[in-house]
């Protein structure tokens, strides 16, 4: 459940409903959606490095 609450909510709110610390909330969103900013890092510097 907390899986399918973390993409739909703001932290804060799922922070507050669930009675758990805000920190852990972002833990949850992160690994429920992932790192996206890592993931376009990596496809940007593999596209420069694939097309000088």
């Amino acid at each position: 459940m907390l899986f399918q609450l973390s993409p739909e909510l703001p932290a804060a709110v799922l922070a507050r409903t669930l009675g758990i610390d805000i920190t852990v909330a972002v833990t949850w969103q992160r690994a429920a959606v992932g790192d996206w900013g890592a993931c376009a890092a990596d496809i940007a510097t593999r596209i420069v490095k694939e097309h000088p």
